[in-house]
């Protein structure tokens, strides 16, 4: 849990709800199924974490947020919403050193929007790059955090 702020800077608080609706909004993501109000919860801490980190947080943060928005997009079935925020922060992401675990869910979150929003070759392209990314997570905490992730992404259809 984020340290709660002990005075009264707008910045720290920003930074604070980012942190805690994000972390939420990641709780309920990685759960197999979601009541209706945890659905709408998910969307709306996802949507609240990237709102705060917009008005605090480094270019990086906000494009963790984004990422979040996609995948949370994609699991309530948004699929233009989640094709167009994975497309933005994909770029992002593959033209810069980043962490195994990080761009494993970029190619994960990718193949889900791609899955929701009809993209087929996109689909089954960015699956076959989250299969490999997942294989190259070096280490065993950060590959079981992200298989929650993966693990609820629909297979493509062989062909």
């Amino acid at each position: 849990m984020p340290h709660v702020p002990e005075d009264s800077s707008p910045e720290n608080w920003h930074r604070y709800f980012a942190m805690e609706c994000n972390n939420r909004a990641w709780e309920l993501v990685a759960q197999i199924s979601r009541t209706p109000a945890e659905c709408v919860e998910m969307l709306n801490s996802a949507h609240a974490s990237a709102l705060h980190w917009a008005a605090v947080g480094t270019e990086l943060n906000q494009m963790r947020a984004k990422t979040l928005l996609a995948e949370v997009h994609a699991l309530s079935g948004f699929g233009d919403s989640a094709l167009r925020l994975a497309s933005e922060i994909r770029p992002f992401f593959l033209d810069r050193e980043t962490e195994d675990w990080e761009l494993a869910y970029v190619h994960t979150i990718y193949a889900h929007a791609a899955a929701v929003a009809g993209d087929e070759r996109g689909h089954r392209s960015a699956y076959a790059e989250a299969v490999a990314a997942v294989a190259n997570i070096a280490d065993d905490e950060d590959r079981k955090i992200v298989l929650q992730t993966f693990e609820q992404l629909p297979r493509p259809d062989s062909g």
